[in-house]
C-alpha cells in the first residue's frame, strides 16, 4: 500500500511542474508519516529551534527553485557543507527598516552532498511560533492533504497529542516585536499585521514581491492569548492555528 502511495505521489509531483525538485519535496513529505524515524528537534543554548533531517533528500538547489530567492548569507562549514541564513528585518509604515532593528532569521544547513540536514529558526521567531506548537505543526504535515491545483499542503492536527502549555500573552509578544503596521479589530479577536524585508542578493525575475514578508498575528480579545500566526517566509507560506493544537483545560 505504501509503495502504491509513493508512486501516486510521484505522479502528482511530476504533473505539477515536471521538475524533479517537486518529486524530492513530496518524498520528504512522505517521510513525515514516520516523523521520529526521519526527523528530530533540538534547541541551542541561544534559543534557536532546529528541525534535523536524519535521511535528507532535498538539495540546496531545490530551495532556490521553490522559493526563487537566494539567502542573505552563504557560509562554508567545516565538514564541506554550506549554511544559508535568511535575515528578515521589520519595516515601518514608510517601508524603511526599523531602527534599532527588530529582526529574525531562518537558516538551512547542507552537507557536502548539498542535501539539507537542518532547518533552524532564531529565538525571535519562537515569539510568534512557540516551540511546542511549532513542533506539533511540523508533525501535523505528515497527515496533511495535498491540493494539486493550488500546489498547497494543509496540515492535519487530528490524532496528535494536545499541548497543555499556555500560549503567550499579547503584551509579551508586542514587547519583542514592537508595534504593528496595522490592527484589524474583529468581534472576538484582533489581528496585528507586520511586514519584514528579506535581505537577499538575488531574486528571480517576476518574484520580487517575495522579498516582502507579511506576518499576521491574531490575539483573543478576552484572554489576550496569541491564537494564530500566518505569514510568508522566503516564499514559504505558513499558517498555524494554535487553538487546534492546545489542550482544553476542561479535558
Amino acid at each position: 500500500m505504501k509503495k502504491f502511495r509513493l508512486i501516486s505521489v510521484l505522479i502528482i509531483a511530476l504533473s505539477l511542474s515536471g521538475c524533479m525538485y517537486w518529486v524530492r519535496a513530496y518524498q520528504t513529505y512522505l517521510q513525515m508519516d514516520e516523523f521520529d524515524r526521519h526527523f528530530s528537534f533540538s534547541v541551542s543554548k541561544d534559543g534557536d529551534f532546529t528541525l534535523n533531517f536524519k535521511e535528507p533528500i532535498l538539495f540546496s538547489e531545490d530551495f532556490v527553485s521553490l522559493s526563487k530567492l537566494y539567502a542573505s548569507e552563504d557560509i562554508a562549514t567545516k565538514d564541506g557543507g554550506r549554511r544559508w541564513r535568511y535575515w528578515f528585518r521589520k519595516l515601518d509604515a514608510k517601508g524603511q527598516i526599523i531602527k534599532p532593528e527588530i529582526k529574525f532569521y531562518s537558516e538551512l544547513t547542507f552537507n557536502k552532498e548539498k542535501k539539507i540536514t537542518a532547518w533552524s529558526f532564531s529565538s525571535l521567531f519562537l515569539e510568534i511560533a512557540p516551540q511546542k506548537f511549532l513542533e506539533a505543526s511540523l508533525r501535523a504535515i505528515g497527515g496533511g492533504k495535498i491540493d494539486k491545483e493550488k500546489r498547497q499542503l494543509r496540515a492535519n492536527p487530528e490524532g496528535l497529542e494536545k499541548i497543555a502549555d499556555q500560549l503567550p500573552k499579547k503584551a509579551a509578544v508586542i514587547a519583542k516585536l514592537g508595534e504593528p503596521l496595522k490592527i484589524v479589530n474583529e468581534p472576538e479577536q484582533e489581528i496585528y499585521e507586520y511586514r519584514f524585508l528579506l535581505e537577499t542578493h538575488s531574486i528571480e525575475k517576476g518574484y520580487e514581491d517575495r522579498a516582502f514578508n507579511d506576518v499576521k498575528i491574531t490575539f483573543n480579545k478576552k484572554t489576550q492569548d496569541l491564537v494564530k500566526m500566518s505569514g510568508r517566509f522566503a516564499g514559504l507560506k505558513a499558517s498555524i492555528d494554535y487553538r487546534k493544537l492546545q489542550k482544553n483545560p476542561d479535558d
